[in-house]
């Protein structure tokens, strides 16, 4: 009920923001109502709950959490500042918010991480001279979320999924779980779509303690001390691919899925931390027998960051898309 009153009003007076103020319940409806509304829109929920975990409330959109550090009952020094400086940002944000949006370009979506940048900066620059515009989502759970929900509402020329860490993570409980339907829309939607196992080598887990004793005698990479890269063996890989092949089974556009056969991200290369040449081939075998006999494994004999992988990918989004941009 709230959500439908607030869209009804947006669309009857076209306000330019939006702000919130609660506590773990407030935030919960002021998050659910701020979710509704499109990117762009100042959204800026005041909450006791912003130090915290805020996945939940921040979602896939764009929404700014501000601590007001003390209980928002009752103002003090230090909730009067909280609450000036957000009211004021969300001014600031709304007097300047233009609702047109204009895309000329033909959209590519893509998905990365830091183990896989040489790879999608090659392949979005290249994009980008052929005149396309191109998005790039960091797949830390809501990364992939919000790259799927771009999908479903925009027009988007073709998806370029090259990590697979969100995936891996929620069918073996890792930190960066984007759920069961992570990579649906474009499927169901009927986009093209490219497939890569960018960064399905490891699954990641908090600190390293917590990383043994979810994972235990498996090979570790210390990535900071809040994550732990944990390398995938055969049996993950395995599971992903049988993943990867039922999401596909029911995909209404056309799919292709490039498999790089020396290593899936820098930790897998031998600069790397987690190399393990001969698990590639594993995963590639896998794929094979799961997926649908109309998506071909496409087999290249490089590694994800090497220039010729990016190369391949770029040659197939122009040859998905019909070469859609100017």
């Amino acid at each position: 009920g709230a959500v439908k009153c607030a869209l009804e009003a947006q669309a009857k007076h076209g306000f330019a923001g939006i702000i919130g103020v609660g506590g773990s319940m407030g935030t919960t409806l002021g998050s659910v109502v701020m979710q509704a509304f499109p990117y762009g829109l100042p959204k800026v929920m005041v909450s006791t709950m912003a130090s915290g975990f805020t996945r939940p409330f921040v979602g896939a959109k764009d929404i700014i959490m501000v601590n007001p550090v003390c209980d928002i009952a009752g103002l003090n020094s230090i909730t009067r500042d909280a609450f000036r400086n957000a009211a004021i940002a969300t001014a600031a944000m709304a007097k300047n918010y233009s609702p047109v949006r204009t895309e000329p370009k033909p959209l590519i979506a893509m998905t990365t991480l830091g183990t896989t940048d040489r790879c999608t900066v090659r392949v979005r620059k290249s994009l980008e001279r052929q005149g396309y515009e191109v998005m790039v989502f960091h797949t830390l759970g809501t990364g992939g979320m919000a790259m799927d929900q771009i999908v479903r509402e925009r027009d988007v020329a073709a998806v370029v999924d090259v990590s697979l860490v969100e995936n891996n993570d929620y069918l073996n409980n890792g930190m960066f779980s984007a759920g069961p339907d992570r990579a649906k829309a474009a499927l169901e939607k009927g986009v093209p779509v490219i497939f890569a196992p960018g960064n399905a080598d490891f699954m990641l887990s908090g600190p390293i303690d917590m990383a043994k004793t979810q994972f235990p005698s498996k090979r570790y990479h210390i990535h900071n001390q809040a994550i732990t890269a944990v390398r995938t063996e055969a049996g993950e890989l395995q599971k992903l691919a049988t993943h990867m092949g039922g999401l596909i089974a029911s995909a209404k556009g056309p799919v292709s899925f490039f498999v790089p056969l020396k290593g899936f991200s820098h930790h897998d290369s031998p600069e790397g931390h987690l190399h393990d040449p001969t698990l590639c081939p594993v995963f590639s075998e896998a794929l094979k027998k799961a997926l649908p006999a109309s998506v071909p494994v496409t087999e290249h004999d490089c590694h994800i960051n090497d220039p010729q992988f990016a190369e391949a990918i770029v040659e197939q989004v122009l040859a998905s898309t019909h070469h859609k941009a100017s």
